[in-house]
């Protein structure tokens, strides 16, 4: 029994350290500094960075529709990877013809080039070895590349890796739309039935659409497709799509932890 009681004792001292063991987030922004360090130490080597966008979405869908996904996509996927923690989204892109209309915020290539790469070196210092860029939006994914394969030619020697994850964007979007048209269901450009859908499924709180304002888009509204054959449902599978094509890339460059 004495023998028994000494070993529950012993399980029991191990406990704050398994604790510890796991960040309380895998979003830097919810950790110390202290606690990024030791994620790092534990196992957390790979950081990822998600660009995402301020851009109109027509009528109907928030200016911050990106940045809504591409935090709940990189949270999900560093889950599923076991092995990465999330750097805050970076809410701005290169947006073009958006401009137009109001609210909607562009950077210069090279400038969004810029912030990616002093901000993925930023990973590399910190001590993560290796670091996965990727965006939400299709204006930079040129930039981003780029700026990963010049990370990468940099910090190679140094035991650290950069890589580009297109799949996120390029991939799984053919994906969504050959589900649609399994379905029957029209692919729209922008703020149509896919990024309704997705922003439909984590709207949950219905401050991000209006729904009163779905309507078949047209070159007024900045709507190319028709959201309203948007549901939660298509939503989700258009979502763990993207999870899908992003785990898979990162754990084909960087391999499994």
């Amino acid at each position: 029994m004495r023998r028994a009681a000494r070993v529950c004792l012993l399980l029991l001292s191990f406990v704050p350290a398994l604790a510890w063991a796991q960040p309380k987030s895998v979003f830097i922004a919810d950790l110390t500094w202290p606690e990024v360090k030791q994620a790092i130490a534990r196992g957390k080597t790979t950081a990822i960075y998600y660009a995402g966008s301020t851009e109109q979405n027509g009528p109907h869908l928030a200016l911050g529709k990106h940045n809504v996904i591409a935090s709940y996509v990189a949270g999900r996927v560093a889950e599923q990877l076991g092995n990465a923690l999330v750097y805050p989204v970076l809410p701005f892109a290169p947006t073009g013809a958006h401009m137009k209309f109001p609210g909607t915020v562009s950077l210069a290539d090279k400038t969004f080039a810029a912030v990616a790469r002093e901000v993925a070196a930023s990973m590399l210092s910190a001590g993560f070895r290796n670091v996965v860029l990727m965006g939400d939006h299709g204006g930079g994914q040129q930039a981003l590349k780029q700026v990963a394969s010049e990370l990468d030619n940099e910090w190679r020697s140094k035991g650290a890796r950069a890589y580009y994850i297109g799949d996120a964007y390029y991939k799984s979007q053919d994906e969504v739309r050959q589900y649609l048209a399994r379905r029957n269901l029209p692919a729209g450009e922008h703020a149509g039935i896919e990024d309704t859908s997705e922003l439909m499924f984590l709207d949950r709180e219905q401050k991000w659409i209006r729904r009163d304002q779905l309507a078949r888009g047209d070159a007024k509204s900045g709507v190319d497709g028709d959201p309203r054959l948007a549901s939660a449902e298509l939503g989700k599978a258009f979502l763990d799509i993207k999870v899908a094509a992003a785990v898979a890339q990162i754990r084909n460059l960087v391999g499994k932890p």
